[in-house]
């Protein structure tokens, strides 16, 4: 048995890969209702925040794994020392949880990233820019931002005076802005063998900072993937980092440059649950339990996977129709998080179409109809 702390959709898509390797899973979670609840072997129902929860978790556990980063480490360093086998460790994931520290790691290796400085640094009683810096500009909570939460964008001095007195500037950093050509994303993974396994680059879009679709594999240079993939190593091998990893990257006049870094699986690798010979979830769950990690292989020339967020129920089509319209659709598989009730912006699924174009140009049409086919069905927003 493996435990998962955290319960949410990336908790559900792990135990729905550990039961076609009847592996048993425990989360620990804060309500029966979470999404991953309805097909764990056990629920351990303590916010996953709380390190007496994960103290009850680890009972009859191989290994314990994480949803996502918010933890708190603190509270779990005691069960590591005990014996407890956390993937990531905790020394790998501490550096990840924050995106201050992210920046300076990236900083150590130098990693191209956007120009960054931490909020507390600015003048709060004569706030300016940094030197060459000119609005707007991103500001950003260090910890606990997803999806648009936990980002402004400064658009004069007024905002950045503001954005001082109304928050902790020790929790914020500043990103100068990034004028970019396409945004891209690759998940990876280190077993503890320190084997690294990757899967393809691909293309991210997002509307109103959330993700809308994304396109495997990205239409790029290979060279820009070669790049990718040594930031993403240099990384592992860094932290000795054992699990999925996954970086987010704006590709642009100014080359690639590293965005933010997930330490978990990762919106932009859900394609891989069909497209891939092995998935996200899969490579998470064997680095769990210490079994071999599959090589990744595209089975399919490639896929799109497209996002399903809420929709005003009174708007749209009722949900049960919608639903069954996608699944009509060729070559596309419905994910459903078991999420209720529907909510406009909120996460409740996703669909993946598979693409057997070999050409590029082809595969980026088929690509296109797909998504208008889903977008047909499932707007982003009701009309």
């Amino acid at each position: 048995m493996i435990g998962v702390v955290g319960g949410g959709q990336l908790a559900r898509m792990l135990v729905e890969a550990a039961r076609s390797r009847e592996i048993p899973v425990s989360v620990q979670t804060a309500s029966m209702d979470d999404p991953a609840a309805e097909f764990a072997a056990r629920v351990v129902t303590v916010d996953p925040c709380d390190g007496s929860g994960t103290r009850q978790l680890v009972e009859g556990c191989d290994g314990v794994t994480f949803e996502n980063e918010w933890v708190n480490i603190d509270s779990l360093i005691p069960l590591e020392q005990q014996g407890v086998r956390f993937r990531p460790s905790l020394s790998a994931l501490t550096p990840l949880v924050d995106k201050l520290s992210q920046r300076q790691l990236l900083a150590d290796l130098s990693i191209p990233s956007p120009p960054w400085c931490p909020l507390s640094v600015i003048s709060p009683s004569q706030p300016a820019l940094p030197q060459g810096w000119t609005f707007p500009i991103m500001a950003k909570a260090s910890r606990g931002g997803y999806d648009g939460k936990g980002t402004l964008v400064l658009r004069h001095i007024e905002d950045l005076a503001q954005l001082i007195r109304s928050v902790e500037p020790e929790d914020w950093l500043l990103e100068s802005w990034v004028d970019y050509e396409r945004e891209l994303a690759l998940v990876v993974s280190r077993d503890s063998q320190g084997r690294i396994h990757r899967f393809p680059l691909v293309e991210t879009h997002q509307s109103d900072q959330v993700c809308d679709w994304v396109l495997a594999p990205a239409p790029v240079d290979q060279s820009v993937e070669a790049m990718a993939y040594n930031a993403a190593a240099s990384l592992l091998t860094k932290l000795n980092y054992v699990g999925v990893l996954a970086l987010e990257f704006f590709y642009g006049e100014d080359g690639l440059q590293v965005n933010e870094i997930a330490p978990r699986t990762h919106n932009s690798g859900h394609f891989s649950i069909e497209a891939c010979s092995s998935s996200q979830f899969d490579q998470q769950l064997c680095i769990a339990v210490d079994l071999p990690v599959p090589e990744p292989r595209l089975n399919c020339a490639g896929a799109l996977m497209v996002n399903l967020l809420g929709l005003d129920p009174l708007d749209a089509q009722p949900l049960e129709q919608r639903l069954e319209r996608l699944r009509e659709l060729t070559d596309t598989h419905v994910h459903w998080y078991g999420k209720s009730p529907e909510t406009p912006g909120r996460k409740l699924g996703h669909v993946t179409t598979l693409l057997n174009a070999t050409s590029r140009e082809t595969r980026q049409k088929q690509a296109e109809d797909a998504l208008a086919a889903i977008r047909g069905i499932w707007p982003l927003k009701t009309i």
